[in-house]
């Protein structure tokens, strides 16, 4: 079996993984979601079910831009294959820093305050 064909193999199976995972991670965020509104209405699980699914997505489309990595690059290192990986790239990870954003209310190169900065104390 040549390396390209194992190569197509293995980007086609961690394709496979990525969508998996956000339709495993949909419906697990979903189960709970709804768990958790059948024990008490009152519960807020909005923003839980939210950050939920965000995760799940966040994860497959991590797997889907390493599939592509694997196909495009490993296999067909052309000009016009890289371009169009790197355009899938760039929308990904456009989406990954969105999710991240929407998730935890902060951008993925911040860390992990969650309010403003403190008063620095004045010099004696």
């Amino acid at each position: 079996m040549e390396l390209s064909r194992v190569l197509e193999t293995v980007g086609g199976a961690v394709d496979v993984v990525g969508v998996a995972v956000i339709v495993v991670g949909a419906a697990v965020a979903s189960w709970v979601a709804v768990r958790s509104w059948r024990r008490s209405a009152a519960a807020p699980i909005y923003e839980r079910y939210r950050r939920d699914l965000g995760r799940s997505i966040l994860l497959g489309l991590e797997f889907l831009v390493a599939a592509d990595i694997i196909k495009t690059v490993a296999v067909t290192p052309t000009f016009t294959s890289v371009g169009v990986l790197a355009v899938i790239v760039l929308i990904r990870t456009f989406l990954s820093w969105s999710l991240q954003l929407e998730i935890s209310g902060r951008w993925p190169w911040q860390n992990g305050r969650t309010g403003p900065p403190a008063e620095e104390s004045p010099v004696s």
